[in-house]
């Protein structure tokens, strides 16, 4: 069976879309009010462009960081 790679998911655009989807139908079956649900929304989305901003960061860093080795070694 095949692992799911979490920071290619957490950093998809289309993982949010649709976390943030699946939040506002869970919102409005419990009937919350207009400003619950744009408050909800709007943390998710803030939580989800924090996680996509750290994971983006990571992955330029560790490029960034083989580089650097790889460039040792040719030396």
């Amino acid at each position: 069976m095949n692992k799911i790679n979490w920071v290619q998911k957490l950093s998809s655009r289309k993982f949010w879309a649709a976390l943030i989807g699946l939040v506002v139908c869970i919102v409005a079956f419990t009937h919350c009010d207009q400003g619950t649900t744009e408050k909800i929304v709007a943390l998710v989305g803030a939580i989800g462009s924090m996680v996509m901003y750290m994971l983006s960061e990571t992955i330029v860093d560790a490029a960034r960081e083989e580089n650097r080795i790889d460039g040792d070694k040719t030396e």
